[in-house]
């Protein structure tokens, strides 16, 4: 196990864990990886926001 990560526990709606699975079968990634990606791109989204207000 990678010990630069850190557990990180939230809930989601049934249909976004389905869409989150779907999505991860399709793409050969696993849910952490896309997860792991949705934030990060969320983060730079509002730095910009951040930098340009």
């Amino acid at each position: 196990m990678n010990t630069d990560k850190k557990m990180f526990t939230t809930r989601l709606d049934r249909e976004t864990i389905k869409g989150i699975k779907i999505l991860a079968a399709n793409q050969e990634k696993s849910v952490n990886q896309l997860l792991e990606e949705a934030i990060r791109d969320l983060l730079k989204k509002y730095e910009r926001r951040k930098l340009t207000a």
